[in-house]
């Protein structure tokens, strides 16, 4: 009976202790993820509205990408022809 209550006071003193001295971490680091979850969901619906003129200048864009194109293919031809046949 002795070593019942031995065993029920280690448990309590000591086993109990570790067990809420984890969960409180796990505790604190859920509140830590959910903070930034709601940090990035405000924030991400803060950006949706910067998203309006994206066809605007998606259609700026295929011009200049046609033009790089069109430079790259004459300087790609010009490196061709100083280089030596294999």
């Amino acid at each position: 009976m002795v070593l019942w209550w031995i065993g029920n006071a280690v448990l309590l003193f000591v086993v109990l202790p570790v067990v809420i001295a984890l969960l409180n971490r796990v505790l604190s680091a859920v509140e830590r993820i959910r903070a930034a979850a709601d940090d990035i969901l405000t924030h991400g619906v803060e950006l949706t509205v910067e998203l309006n003129d994206v066809p605007a200048l998606l259609a700026t864009t295929d011009a200049t990408v046609k033009q790089v194109a069109v430079g790259a293919t004459r300087y790609a031809g010009s490196v061709a022809a100083l280089l030596p046949a294999k």
